[in-house]
């Protein structure tokens, strides 16, 4: 018997680099349509990725809590016909929270709802990644089946320094050594919940603020297994980035 997989979407933030315009439901491009010929947003770019993997069976999206940005707007922005086929992952909404970590464990937690029914991997990945393709979401299923918690990961570039609170380098780290993140990071789906549950009890103690779901298990599980990454798989942070006139 395979192993069952379910992915996260977080799509609940408030984009407020973006100067309150939500980008998950922004259209991708001019002229970049759906099947439908319906304008393609972030979003539905991300959703179509991982519908195509086939080897999904849930698909979890994190939302804002309020009626403008919720659910029903989060639908509106998804390809027609997309949540109606029968043949693909079974998509759910779930209201996020005032961080992403608070919204990753609620959609994390939804997944517990169906007993039995819980998957033994889950994807998690930024809606605001609209470039991920298929082959890195079939090779981070692959990598968290082995090492039970990957990330993609992208050589650094520049030289990178660290700085103290002064604003004065204070260790120089070797570029070998160093990547930038991606999504989606997979992980095993009991453990990652486990480890969210915990990590909501050391922020209300210490304040502390988990900055993704890899720093997330490795403060409380264990080791995170790397992958590269895709120079594509870009994140929009700001109007440019989907060429929107700039905040002024």
């Amino acid at each position: 018997m395979g192993c069952s997989v379910a992915a996260i979407i977080s799509a609940a933030g408030s984009s407020q680099r973006m100067g309150g315009i939500k980008k998950e439901y922004c259209p991708l491009g001019s002229g970049i349509t759906d099947n439908a010929q319906k304008p393609l947003t972030v979003l539905g770019a991300v959703v179509l990725a991982f519908v195509a993997s086939k080897r999904i069976q849930t698909l979890v999206i994190s939302v804002p809590p309020d009626a403008e940005n919720g659910e029903f707007a989060a639908r509106a922005s998804l390809p027609q016909g997309l949540l109606e086929c029968s043949s693909g992952p079974r998509i759910f909404f779930v209201p996020g929270g005032s961080t992403r970590r608070i919204s990753v464990h609620h959609a994390l937690s939804l997944l517990s709802v169906f007993p039995g029914e819980e998957p033994d991997f889950v994807l998690i990945h930024d809606g605001a990644r609209p470039w991920v393709d298929t082959d890195l979401i079939e090779q981070t299923i692959d990598a968290v089946i082995q090492h039970k918690a990957v990330v993609p990961l992208l050589p650094v570039l520049e030289t990178p320094k660290e700085i103290d609170e002064a604003g004065f380098i204070c260790r120089h780290l070797p570029r070998a050594r160093v990547g930038t993140a991606q999504t989606p990071q997979g992980f095993a789906y009991p453990a990652i919940l486990k480890a969210h549950e915990q990590a909501a009890e050391q922020e209300l103690l210490t304040h502390k603020e988990y900055t993704d779901d890899a720093e997330v298990w490795g403060e409380f599980i264990g080791p995170v297994a790397v992958i590269p990454g895709s120079p594509k798989n870009r994140k929009i942070t700001f109007p440019e980035d989907l060429g929107l006139p700039g905040i002024g």
